[in-house]
């Protein structure tokens, strides 16, 4: 028989201190520990799993409240990437490793190149599958690190941090705005030196974690929510989707290939035989073969009116001649 759930509902957090005052109050309140709390390793698992379930449940709903920040953050990246500027994602642990994997994850899904959305984590490649412990209280790492990428007004770096206080991260922002690039601080905090140090902020308040200061739990779910919004959201701007497919893939795998022709006819209602005549054609660019389906165009005039439209399907077959 299933133990019952406690009734009680779980107290919220305080609320977090804000700007010099929040150095000066300790630790950061992803670091807080819940008294009530300190006895989950006597739970039954169900309850154990049932409390840590929801308090992830909150997490979608502190992310909800900062959509405004958010979307501000969003139309200024896509500005500086449409003119051919970079997104960088900079941080140490976990928030860099969800950095590094939604960089990486750009290419496949939205066909951008592999300098266009760009991972930083402190302690190079190796801190993504163990710990280099200490190099977040290294801000020279960062320095390195950014001068290597060379940034420029047009790029964008947004620095991750759950505490808002990690030495390299801010190190990062500081380092990227003394090169003229937009800053933006995303932390699971208020009032932290990351977001002072940023020239926007998106502070997304997930409060103390089950585990006391474990911020891969409720803090990384809101950094992984938020990055999901942010670079998607930036890559249908930029015309990298046609309403909801993504077009701007490159069908290079066998699983990408099924993949583009699902797309294909999905967007153009043509038969198999028609799809993969089109992919042939293109090389395997959904986004081409789509117009080469609905404008009744070759591949090279499908490859010019993208290039003309800035890589905009919609706008490309809105100015297609009309079809014979």
């Amino acid at each position: 028989m299933e133990s019952e759930q406690p009734t009680e509902p779980a107290p919220t957090a305080p609320p977090a201190p804000h700007g010099p005052a929040a150095a000066a109050a300790g630790p950061a309140v992803t670091e807080a520990v819940r008294p009530e709390w300190s006895g989950i390793d006597r739970l039954p698992t169900i309850d154990l799993l049932r409390l840590m379930n929801a308090e992830d449940r909150t997490v979608a709903e502190a992310v909800a409240a900062r959509l405004e920040p958010i979307a501000a953050v969003v139309d200024a990246v896509a500005a500086r990437m449409g003119a051919g500027g970079r997104l960088v994602y900079a941080g140490a642990g976990t928030a860099g490793r969800l950095g590094v994997l939604d960089a990486s994850e750009c290419p496949p899904t939205f066909g951008t190149g592999p300098d266009q959305v760009v991972g930083v984590i402190a302690g190079g490649a190796a801190a993504l599958v163990g710990a280099v412990e200490g190099a977040e209280d290294r801000p020279e790492l960062a320095v390195a690190d950014l001068e290597a990428l060379a940034l420029t007004p047009a790029d964008t770096l947004v620095g991750v941090s759950a505490s808002g206080r990690t030495p390299y991260t801010v190190a990062a922002v500081r380092r990227a705005r003394a090169a003229g690039a937009l800053t933006v601080g995303l932390a699971c905090t208020r009032g932290s030196a990351l977001a002072a140090a940023a020239e926007l902020a998106i502070e997304v308040e997930v409060g103390p974690e089950v585990v006391a200061g474990s911020t891969r739990l409720k803090a990384g779910t809101a950094q992984k929510l938020v990055l999901n919004l942010l670079s998607t959201a930036v890559m249908v701007r930029l015309g990298k989707t046609y309403g909801n497919l993504m077009v701007d893939l490159r069908a290079v795998n066998e699983k990408l290939r099924d993949r583009a022709q699902r797309i294909v006819a999905e967007a153009t209602g043509a038969d198999g035989a028609t799809v993969r005549a089109a992919l042939a054609a293109t090389g395997g660019r959904a986004k081409d073969a789509v117009l080469v389906v609905l404008a009744g165009v070759d591949a090279p005039a499908a490859a010019a009116l993208l290039a003309a439209s800035g890589g905009r399907l919609r706008e490309a077959l809105e100015s297609a001649p009309p079809k014979r």
